[in-house]
Parts: structure tokens; C-alpha cells; sequence
């Protein structure tokens, strides 16, 4: 939080989420070893074990901290939007076309998702490690629904789709983008699916005649 100094313990947690972070999306969860970790952040390994028990355990809190991270960048720029209109529709195009420039400006691209990169590699992890990665996709999943049921009050969709598969669509498509941009070493590529996506669903509802 802004302004507000971290405790010693706080700062060396965060030294090692970070270090972690950066190694799994580099190389899995699979490659990275607590010894590497140890050596990368200059604890001892009582040190680190007095932060984290084990490797799963370190997981649950790369994992809770990477939502957390999700959630406030998408309640700032949903925010933003609300404040620029009143219509649910505009909210989610202008929503999407922000998230679109942030990830745009970001000068090595996205580093990675950590949700989808723990399900690749979900047979190395305990049963609660399964379900953060199952409440992060609900998660998201009501977010968005509700946008589009908002949206559902005011304009009529072209075509009869579930609205839950509207709302899995945003998450799909941005987790499909970060692994496309990966493959092709094109950090843009993210941006401009994003604003594929934000174009679709702007063709896809017309507004509902009015009395």
C-alpha cells in the first residue's frame, strides 16, 4: 500500500514471492527449487521455511497474491469506466479498451499467468492449490456475468449464448492471448486480441427498442 512502510518479515516474504514468481513463469513450478530460491533471496533455509512450510505452500500464496493483483486492476479499470458512463455496455468496451492499453504498455509484455500455469502442472499440488485455481475462474466468472447481466437488461444479444460462457470468454480469451503472444515473442499481440475480443462483443448486443 502506498506510503505505508512494510515490516522486515513482510518485506522478506515479499522478496521471496517475487523471486518465485519471476522462476515459475520463466521455467514451472516443476524447475523451481526451494534451494534456488534460497539462493536467489540470500535467506538461510530456516529462514525461508519460517515463511513458508513447504513448496505447495509457497503455491497457495503465489496464487492468492496473483488473484488479489487481478482483482485490483480490474475493480481500477471497470472503476474508471462506471465513471465515464452509465450505460453497461460502454462500461465493458471502455473497460476492455483500458485493460487493452495497460497491457499494450507493459515493455516486455505480460509476464504470465500463474493460474494457468499451476493447472498445467496441477498433479505437483494438494487438493487446495486445485480449488484457488477453481475459485480465481469463478471468481471471474461472476464478475463478468454481472456486467453482462447488466447489459442483457438494456440491449438484446445477436445470437442464444449462455451468458457463463459470455463471462468464461473474457478469461479464456486472455489467457489464450498471454500464451499466443509468448509463442510468436509478440508482447502486442495480448493488446490486440483484447481489442478483437472487445470488438466482438460490441457487435454482438443491439440495444433493446425503447417504449
Amino acid at each position: 500500500m502506498s506510503g505505508v512502510r512494510m515490516g522486515k518479515g513482510q518485506e522478506t516474504r515479499t522478496r521471496i514471492l517475487d523471486a518465485a514468481q519471476a522462476s515459475v513463469l520463466a521455467k514451472g513450478f516443476g524447475a523451481t527449487s526451494i534451494e534456488e530460491l534460497i539462493a536467489e533471496t540470500g535467506l538461510t533455509k530456516s529462514g525461508f521455511f519460517y515463511h513458508f512450510r513447504d513448496k505447495t505452500e509457497l503455491a497457495k500464496a503465489l496464487l492468492r497474491r496473483y488473484i488479489d493483483e487481478d482483482e485490483q486492476v480490474y475493480d481500477r479499470i471497470f472503476g474508471q469506466a462506471r465513471e465515464l458512463t452509465d450505460d453497461p455496455l460502454q462500461v465493458l468496451l471502455i473497460g476492455l479498451k483500458l485493460l487493452a492499453d495497460l497491457m499494450g504498455d507493459l515493455p516486455k509484455g505480460h509476464p504470465g499467468c500463474l493460474v494457468a500455469t499451476s493447472c498445467y502442472y496441477e498433479r505437483l499440488f494438494d487438493r487446495e492449490v486445485r480449488a484457488i485455481n477453481a475459485e480465481a475462474a469463478l471468481l471471474w466468472r461472476r464478475r463478468f456475468r454481472g456486467m453482462f447481466d447488466d447489459i442483457a437488461a438494456a440491449y438484446r444479444p445477436r445470437d442464444e449464448v449462455p451468458l457463463d460462457e459470455l463471462a468464461d470468454m473474457i478469461s479464456t480469451v486472455l489467457e489464450g492471448a498471454i500464451i499466443m503472444s509468448k509463442a510468436l515473442d509478440d508482447p502486442l499481440s495480448l493488446k490486440r486480441q483484447i481489442l478483437a475480443l472487445r470488438g466482438l462483443v460490441k457487435a454482438f448486443f443491439v440495444p433493446l427498442p425503447r417504449d
